[in-house]
């Protein structure tokens, strides 16, 4: 007998479309704008934080395209639909962080050994607009950040954006002062440990999640008591707890209920209790009787 209630639903999907459309498109246009003013003043540090904000731009549309899959329904083939497209998306946005990062790190490694002549001035107004569009972008997913790995993917590669570009108006400020050519790869150095600290954690939790680990924030522990703890309950087995993207959790278990008298009454509350205390929205549980035939998954050490 199994329980699978999902009460997941998409909410805001169109505003979310609408957000990722603006922030790709704000995003697009100061690429543009950085790349000149990049190649006209010779700075490293914006022609890094161009390419850091082109991954962005790419790194949007892949979140956007994963949020839209995940809402198209189950087919035969794709039982859980496209939901997983999400977790994809995430390993994704974190491989392209450090892609970037290694692109940025060699040619910054060049310009220290050979310094180049850098305009200050331009570095600084063009990393200005840059803290602005970045900080304006990332607002936009703000709200979602915590519950979805997806948007918080969105969320992180903006606001270390904003952070990059105060970093560079800094830069450029002290290059006007000291006439420095070292300032600028140095400062492009930094940025590089900026979004290499900012992209460690969503990289890590993306790939948890591509191993079907158990999403932060639940504690199978808690679960298995939980369960055990359920009025006729004398045991459980088999329990297994995964995302099936980067917002729904999955949750399959056997138990033992030696006196029986569970009913639909019984897997309905444990599917809301399921839901309401630990976030997961999809459970199936399998119920078992004392005396029948052992369990061939009754060991944890069997998947």
């Amino acid at each position: 007998m199994s329980a699978g209630h999902d009460h997941h639903h998409h909410v805001g999907a169109a505003p979310r479309g609408r957000a990722f459309a603006l922030a790709i498109g704000l995003n697009l246009a100061f690429v543009v704008a950085e790349v000149a003013a990049g190649l006209i003043s010779g700075s490293m540090a914006l022609l890094a934080d161009a390419g850091h904000n082109l991954s962005d731009v790419l790194a949007l549309v892949l979140a956007w395209g994963a949020s839209v899959l995940s809402a198209r329904p189950p087919s035969e083939r794709y039982t859980y639909g496209l939901k997983s497209s999400s977790i994809l998306a995430a390993i994704a946005n974190a491989a392209l962080l450090w892609v970037a990062l290694g692109a940025i790190m060699v040619e910054t490694l060049r310009r220290i050994a050979d310094p180049a002549p850098v305009a200050g001035t331009t570095m600084m107004v063009v990393a200005g607009i840059g803290i602005f569009v970045n900080a304006l972008s990332a607002m936009l997913f703000a709200s979602g950040r915590k519950s979805d790995l997806n948007l918080r993917a969105a969320f992180l590669h903006l606001m270390a954006d904003a952070a990059v570009s105060a970093g560079v108006v800094i830069a450029g400020l002290a290059l006007v002062l000291t006439g420095e050519r070292l300032v600028d790869p140095v400062t492009s150095l930094l940025i590089c440990a900026v979004i290499a600290w900012s992209s460690w954690g969503l990289l890590r939790d993306s790939l948890r999640m591509g191993m079907l680990g158990v999403p932060e924030g639940i504690d199978v522990g808690e679960v298995r008591d939980f369960l055990a703890a359920q009025p006729g309950v004398s045991a459980v087995h088999d329990l297994h707890v995964w995302p099936m993207s980067t917002t729904e959790t999955a949750l399959t278990a056997h138990l033992v209920m030696p006196q029986g008298g569970q009913d639909d009454a019984f897997l309905h509350t444990l599917a809301h209790d399921l839901e309401h205390r630990f976030g997961i929205g999809h459970p199936t549980i399998q119920i078992e009787h004392h005396g029948s035939p052992e369990c061939a998954l009754e060991s944890e050490a069997v998947v």
